[in-house]
């Protein structure tokens, strides 16, 4: 007989791998029956088939609260252990793939471009696995309606994630009226629940951890590799792609939250302030490896280094870094070194044990 993911759970703290959390354990039993009637025995089609519809929407859930509540460990739980055709990817992910499927429908000069999309979708599954569902795109918010009330016609049930509850999704964003609608199908489809752990676990595991590595060397990468591989369970990671503006801005390295880049992935590209805006959106930790010492030679990086920093201290981002030299000593020399005494002290603020516990 199966074990019930509330058994999954207890079996993972008895051996010490999971805390115990009153607010996680009660999601369970919502899970739970989300899993039983999509494993429930389909009803049979009509004769010899014909006409047959596909099955019916499980009504799923959406699983809301702040970052390290455990909702990505317990939505991958579920999805671990549910039989069905399934899949498991981040939200931005799956709307880049779908944008990509509507420009090919497009070009092949198809009158409604989403339809296929989302057909084909819906063809080789019955379950969607969001992690962190957020819209910051416009392209996005205005078919993710329609999209997903196709995919929940077809048969499509989805359980997702998410830092913020439906209404605050796509908050203050352009033509937003016309992205309302959707907020409806998420009510109608899927039951809200907000997880309210007092623990944030990702922070836990920083807690009294040292997250800025110097010098740059063999030992900071060591460091750095251990941080990740605690923080993204040892999974295998993916990349994060972001539309700003109709531009592409990549995280090369992604899982649960957790993005890692290096420096020069993220400072020596064309970016700009509204791209490090969705970075600091889309991630709760960022971990940038091999910042180098700054000056006149490389001021443009230095500068959207500033940049970068101001975005992601706004947003409260728990940052990791290695560097060649402590905050005070990365930018001595050259035009800026006033301006950079503002980063060096934030770089230092954003070290403590308790940054970010508030966002």
């Amino acid at each position: 007989m199966k074990q019930t993911l509330t058994e999954i759970y207890d079996a993972r703290v008895a051996a010490g791998t999971l805390h115990a959390d009153a607010a996680q354990r009660a999601v369970l039993p919502m899970l739970e029956q989300v899993r039983e009637q999509l494993e429930a025995p389909a009803k049979k089609a009509g004769i010899f088939g014909l006409f047959a519809k596909p099955p019916e929407a499980v009504r799923g859930l959406y699983l809301w609260g702040g970052v390290g509540r455990g909702k990505s460990m317990l939505m991958d739980l579920f999805c671990d252990a549910v039989d069905v055709p399934k899949r498991r990817v981040h939200f931005h992910a799956f709307m880049q793939e779908v944008q990509a499927k509507i420009d090919v429908a497009r070009r092949a000069k198809v009158e409604d471009a989403l339809m296929p999309a989302a057909k084909e979708i819906a063809a080789s599954l019955r379950l969607l696995c969001f992690d962190e569902m957020q819209i910051t795109d416009i392209a996005d918010a205005m078919i993710v309606g329609r999209l997903f009330e196709t995919l929940f016609n077809l048969g499509v049930t989805v359980v997702t994630t998410s830092n913020r509850v439906p209404e605050d999704l796509y908050k203050n964003g352009l033509n937003r009226e016309l992205f309302l609608p959707f907020i409806g199908v998420l009510r109608t489809q899927l039951d809200v629940h907000e997880i309210e752990s007092e623990t944030d676990y990702r922070q836990h595991r920083l807690a009294g951890a040292e997250v800025y590595f110097q010098p740059l060397g063999q030992t900071a990468r060591t460091r750095m590799d251990a941080l990740w591989d605690e923080l993204t369970g040892h999974d295998e990671a993916s990349r994060l792609v972001l539309t700003v503006k109709g531009r592409q801005v990549v995280i090369e390295h992604f899982h649960n939250g957790v993005g890692r880049a290096s420096f020069w992935d993220l400072c020596a590209a064309m970016l700009g302030p509204a791209d490090y805006l969705a970075i600091g959106e889309a991630v709760r930790v960022l971990m940038i490896d091999d910042i180098p010492l700054l000056s006149a030679s490389n001021f443009n990086e230095a500068k959207r280094f500033v940049i970068l920093i101001d975005a992601l201290y706004e947003a409260k981002v728990r940052l990791i870094c290695s560097a060649a030299d402590v905050p005070e000593r990365l930018y001595i020399e050259g035009e800026g070194t006033f301006e950079f005494e503002r980063t060096a002290s934030r770089l230092r603020e954003m070290q403590g044990a308790d940054w970010g516990a508030e966002a």
